[in-house]
């Protein structure tokens, strides 16, 4: 599947993301405040360059459909020790985070395409990456299934905070590598 692609986040797509976050698809799984002063505080230092962590709409033929956050793990000291716990986590390392906003758009391949096409754009744009580690809550099973088609290899499990206090600490974690199609 192709067509996707991305622009950065700004502002003015508030209203789609909280839209989104407030879909019971993504709501299970991202648990995240969607007030105007939430969203602000969440994602406007990202928008204003302030934190480094990129946040992408993916658009699906033009047309936004889902979001991709990425962020190198040294610039969120906290998460890195709590992962490198876990897993190595090599120097430069990224993590991802996403979602398929629109539920008309889920499983017909969208969410394949939009992690393939972030890894791509992660290979082009962040060179010096050698690694995406994604945790994944063991109960997302929808989340283990894409990351899995995708290519990414299961490297560890271990227990991290939930996003969402209904579930369980026991997380997956996943890993390809940017600069070829290995692990």
């Amino acid at each position: 599947m192709s067509g996707v692609s991305f622009r950065p986040l700004a502002r003015t797509d508030f209203a789609l993301l909280r839209r989104w976050l407030e879909t019971p698809h993504v709501a299970r799984w991202w648990h995240h405040e969607t007030s105007a002063e939430a969203l602000e505080r969440d994602f406007g230092p990202s928008i204003d360059g302030s934190d480094p962590a990129r946040l992408d709409v993916a658009l699906a033929e033009g047309a936004p459909f889902g979001f991709v956050q990425s962020y190198l793990y040294a610039d969120n000291p906290g998460y890195l020790a709590d992962v490198s716990a876990i897993v190595e986590v090599p120097d430069g390392a990224l993590g991802i985070d996403y979602f398929v906003g629109e539920p008309t758009l889920l499983r017909r391949g969208w969410g394949l395409a939009m992690i393939e096409a972030a890894m791509a754009a992660l290979r082009r744009d962040d060179a010096d990456t050698a690694a995406v580690i994604v945790p994944v809550n063991v109960a997302n099973v929808a989340s283990c299934r894409l990351l899995e088609r995708a290519g990414f290899r299961v490297v560890a499990r271990g227990l991290l905070a939930p996003d969402n206090p209904v579930d369980g600490p026991e997380h997956v974690l996943y890993r390809k590598s940017t600069q070829s199609r290995a692990g």
